[in-house]
């Protein structure tokens, strides 16, 4: 079954949560093959159930010890736009679509958003252009994100302290 899976990590973002099972999101997700939707809503004061969207297989839950099998088993991934949520998620090599709360102030997460779109690895797009950004987006322009390369760093820590 086609999934997406939509985290907001550990924090809250029902403005999020909302749109993405508004009727118009879900419509587009059906036209665009989606069939089942899993939402980690965190925080929030929202914990939709099925009912919600009855077009599509709906699932929801706040947290786990671990999202890394929903992501495994999703074919898109849509995210808050934290660090962590983004990296598990292009860690995984799924396309990702993040969505940045532009309610936030000093909004750092639309830096990590820009830079990483810039870099072809995500899509981004905020609550008011989801619908529009999920229409139009073409997964197939993302570039994996390549794995760190720790020993790079370490060796040249090892350099520079004349330890090698």
């Amino acid at each position: 079954m086609t999934s997406v899976f939509v985290t907001v990590g550990t924090t809250s973002f029902d403005e999020l949560i909302e749109a993405i099972t508004s009727p118009a999101a879900v419509e587009v997700l059906k036209a665009r093959g989606y069939e089942r939707l899993v939402l980690q809503v965190g925080k929030g004061a929202l914990l939709p159930g099925p009912a919600i969207c009855p077009q599509i297989c709906l699932q929801a839950f706040r947290f786990k010890d671990s999202i890394a099998e929903d992501i495994r088993r999703s074919h898109l991934v849509i995210s808050h736009a934290g660090a962590g949520s983004c990296l598990e998620a292009l860690g995984a090599g799924k396309p990702l679509l993040v969505v940045v709360n532009d309610k936030l102030m000093n909004n750092h997460q639309l830096e990590l958003a820009k830079q990483l779109h810039s870099d072809s690895h995500l899509l981004y797009c905020t609550c008011s252009t989801l619908i529009e950004t999920l229409k139009t987006m073409d997964v197939s322009v993302l570039q994996p994100l390549l794995p760190g390369q720790p020993s790079n760093f370490a060796h040249f820590l090892d350099k520079a302290l004349g330890i090698r």
